[in-house]
């Protein structure tokens, strides 16, 4: 009712609740109610794929008859038809909410598959591969600076802080057949010297050859690739140069040490996963290890995946205290030289075409207005960006940084006669430009960096632009290249830190 009450009252979605109410009151048997909701309110009378009227009204169904209980809610919204996926994960949602985890888990174990991992839609490709945890702070923290109140960041602002009951914010015990069986993920309280709650990796029958691994995705995992109907656009969250921290510890009761390594999956040849090993340590029983690695150059392979891994004889215990990375990307954004196609899925495509068949990396293609590929994520703060840019034919191309999204960014744009530094945000506004006679078919280094407030632009090693943006900037983001109507080719994209 307190809901209602945000709702017109002469609108149709009010008189769908009553009626719905009413019928709930009358047939006491939901399969009669919703032959009521397919006569009044059907997919005949609503056009489109999936309209919402019809949609709600199994909601509501799901709601009323379910009698507050998680699994029976979610069996009649599901079984009741149309379109299934999102009714139920509204009913499911709503009643998280209104009775909390103790309700999804009275039932199957529906947390456990999903190990907290969310796809996010999203044109900034870097907060596309996340977890539940994270998405759960973001949305918290905006109530808190709404409201006055300084933001929460558990463990020092640790990426992976493990402080919710239950989360593994994505860990999952790898099933490679040297791995299958060796390796249980829990949640469980203690183990930290940050917190209160740690990730806890209980190993089994390690030997040579029977191998633990605990591994979250930094990327599309290969399970994701290819998903009918829906194409997962993302970027990796960590890169070359970017700087992984971690804390583990060895359960007091092991029987023996164990020796674990921090690595990470790269995609490789034939997009097959391929490890880069990292530093590694001998845990005594009742040790704890801090690891710190900077991600070493991977040839312009994306990073799929973030890995700790066990190494030994029996059956043990370690805890993942916390796993977090930071720092500007060293890379060098090009086809790797064992080819493969994850190089490509890494930049978020929102152009018409992008050429894979020619000698540059990146021929973009925009047959009206402005197309972009973009890369990169919102950790990435002061850097520079560069690259050599070919207009073959084209009003504008151009180099951005402090990606955010398709609306939020700055660019160096090259026109037919102007140089261009914009800033893309409620619209386009031109921060300085300067006569500059383009040539089509001449290449043109360019170079972008921003560092604090600070915007620099190069062509061809020549200073162009130095200025300061001080109102409502932009702290960080991804890199993006630019087509405005027409084509323009650019070669590989070298992303470095940039010092004030």
């Amino acid at each position: 009712d307190t809901a209602l009450r945000y709702i017109p009252a002469d609108s149709l979605i009010t008189r769908l609740i009553g009626d719905v109410r009413d019928w709930h009151a009358r047939d006491g048997d939901w399969r009669r109610t919703r032959e009521r909701i397919v006569a009044e309110y059907g997919y005949d009378r609503y056009g489109g794929n999936c309209h919402t009227v019809p949609n709600h009204a199994l909601i509501i169904l799901g709601l009323l008859y379910g009698d507050d209980d998680f699994q029976k809610s979610l069996m009649i919204t599901n079984t009741a038809g149309w379109d299934t996926d999102c009714n139920s994960a509204n009913v499911g949602c709503l009643l998280g909410i209104k009775n909390g985890l103790a309700t999804i888990d009275l039932g199957p174990d529906w947390r456990g598959p999903v190990a907290d991992r969310i796809y996010l839609p999203t044109a900034d490709g870097g907060r596309a591969i996340t977890d539940a945890v994270r998405e759960t702070y973001e949305v918290v923290n905006i109530g808190r600076a709404l409201a006055g109140e300084p933001p929460l960041a558990p463990k020092q602002g640790a990426r992976f802080h493990f402080e919710l009951p239950g989360s593994v914010q994505g860990f999952t015990a790898d099933q490679a057949p040297d791995a299958k069986g060796t390796l249980t993920i829990a949640n469980v309280a203690g183990w930290s010297r940050r917190g209160s709650r740690s990730l806890a990796l209980h190993y089994h029958g390690l030997a040579p050859g029977r191998t633990a691994r605990a591994t979250t995705p930094t990327f599309i995992p290969p399970d994701a690739i290819t998903m009918p109907g829906y194409a997962l656009l993302a970027s990796p969250t960590l890169y070359a140069g970017q700087t992984v921290s971690a804390s583990l510890a060895a359960d007091s009761a092991n029987a023996t040490a164990v020796e674990a390594r921090l690595l990470v999956h790269v995609y490789g040849a034939d997009d097959a996963l391929v490890p880069l090993a990292g530093p590694h340590t001998t845990l005594q029983p009742g040790a704890t290890h801090d690891f710190t690695w900077r991600i070493p150059d991977t040839g312009g392979a994306p990073i799929a995946a973030v890995v700790i891994e066990l190494h030994g004889h029996g059956s043990g215990s370690c805890y993942l205290d916390w796993l977090t990375w930071e720092g500007e990307a060293d890379v060098t954004l090009a086809k790797p030289a064992h080819g493969g196609s994850m190089w490509r899925r890494a930049w978020v495509d929102a152009a018409d075409q992008w050429d894979r068949w020619w000698p540059e990396p990146y021929r973009i293609v925009q047959n009206e207005g402005r197309g972009m590929i973009s890369q990169g994520t919102g950790e990435w703060r002061d850097y520079s960006a560069e690259t050599t840019l070919t207009t073959h034919m084209a009003d504008a191309g151009g180099i951005g940084v402090r990606y955010q999204g398709l609306r939020r960014y700055y660019a160096l744009l090259m026109k037919a006669d102007t140089l261009q530094l914009v800033k893309a945000l409620d619209g386009e506004q031109i921060l300085a430009e300067t006569p500059f006679a383009r040539v089509l078919g001449q290449p043109y280094r360019l170079r972008l960096a921003a560092v604090g407030d600070r915007l620099q632009a190069w062509v061809d090693g020549i200073l162009m632009f130095d200025i300061r943006d001080s109102e409502r900037r932009f702290s960080g983001g991804g890199v993006a290249l630019i087509c405005d109507d027409g084509r323009v080719a650019f070669d590989a994209v070298r992303v470095v830190a940039a010092q004030p």
